[in-house]
């Protein structure tokens, strides 16, 4: 299992899934700022391990940013409240609501915070706050959209992203400039619609988690350990296939919610926008296939002592879902007409 089944464990688990239900059910702003503090205080006994110095270091960065991004968002709903209604002020508001959501998220320009974090987390909880911990602040975001002020963060998140991929050992932080590229995607996903988002944020969930899932099972947390000759090959060819299908190379699955968004935009003549997008994604691709061809190619210790032992029904689940990975684009064919 990933964390040790313990009461306090799954207790913190249950309250953080019930916030987000709690945030996005809510018919009031204040009845979504409640949710999201819900949130907050169930997500940081998770990440928080006394044994480790840097899971809390992590924890404490995590509540002083989240709270700052939580003071934004009240703020900007009483100042709503208190004033009256014009169009300068609405922008004004808008811009603020947007600001304390995207913070939340760890989105440019208040991205400094996100991968500092997940250096010091577990895949675990990499997963939850690179997947499930960005649901709420994204569903607040479609409510009160300020158009001209998303496009601007799109083209950073995605030029960021990728740009920060480059020359990074840790692959926590490597996933977690990965992460910022695909919000870019996502934020660009929910203003067309949020059935979109949510086909991209289920695929998008679906290569974290078996990415994070590899890495626990291998107990992998920097490039070098890529290298490893003990590494059991079929690991090292499922990362591949999972990080080429994140990046949205063609015949891999990855490839299917990113060519909807891209449909879209060709169709209402977005082309600045599309050219962005495709180029920042084929500059992480190389990242990803640098990163795949020098872990398969290039052998760099064996260590007698170092084993990693798999059972078979991992194996199994692995094969499987590296299948997917590698052919659902064209199993998705008979489904999507």
């Amino acid at each position: 299992m990933f964390f040790m089944i313990n009461s306090n464990k799954m207790f913190f688990f249950i309250i953080l899934c019930f916030s987000t239900l709690i945030s996005i059910s809510s018919n009031s702003w204040l009845g979504c700022w409640i949710g999201l503090e819900i949130n907050l205080m169930s997500f940081i006994p998770l990440i928080s391990n006394s044994n480790n110095l840097l899971s809390s270091e992590a924890s404490l960065k995590y509540f002083l940013t989240q709270s700052i991004a939580s003071i934004n968002f009240l703020f900007s709903i009483l100042l709503s409240m208190l004033t009256l209604k014009n169009f300068l002020l609405n922008d004004f508001i808008s811009i603020l609501i947007n600001s304390s959501m995207l913070m939340k998220m760890g989105s440019l320009p208040f991205h400094f915070w996100f991968p500092n974090i997940m250096e010091g987390l577990s895949w675990l909880n990499c997963f939850i706050l690179m997947t499930w911990q960005k649901i709420t602040p994204m569903i607040l975001l479609s409510y009160y959209f300020n158009m001209n002020f998303l496009f601007i963060m799109m083209i950073l998140n995605v030029f960021i992203g990728t740009i920060g991929s480059f020359n990074q050992t840790s692959l926590r932080k490597l996933m977690a400039f990965s992460s910022i590229n695909n919000l870019g995607w996502m934020l660009m996903a929910l203003m067309i619609s949020e059935n979109l988002w949510m086909i991209y944020f289920i695929f998008y969930s679906f290569f974290i988690s078996f990415l994070c899932f590899m890495f626990y099972i291998s107990n992998i947390f920097y490039l070098n350990q890529l290298f490893n000759y003990n590494l059991n090959f079929l690991i090292k060819i499922s990362i591949m296939i999972n990080f080429l299908s994140l990046g949205g190379l063609p015949p891999f699955l990855g490839f299917f919610p990113k060519w909807l968004i891209i449909n879209y935009l060709l169709i209402n003549n977005l082309i600045i926008i599309t050219l962005i997008f495709t180029m920042t994604s084929l500059i992480i691709l190389f990242i990803y296939i640098r990163i795949s061809y020098t872990s398969l190619m290039f052998y760099s210790i064996k260590l007698k002592w170092f084993k990693i032992f798999m059972k078979n029904n991992y194996l199994i689940f692995i094969n499987f879902l590296s299948f997917i990975s590698l052919l659902g684009m064209i199993i998705s064919t008979f489904f999507f007409i």
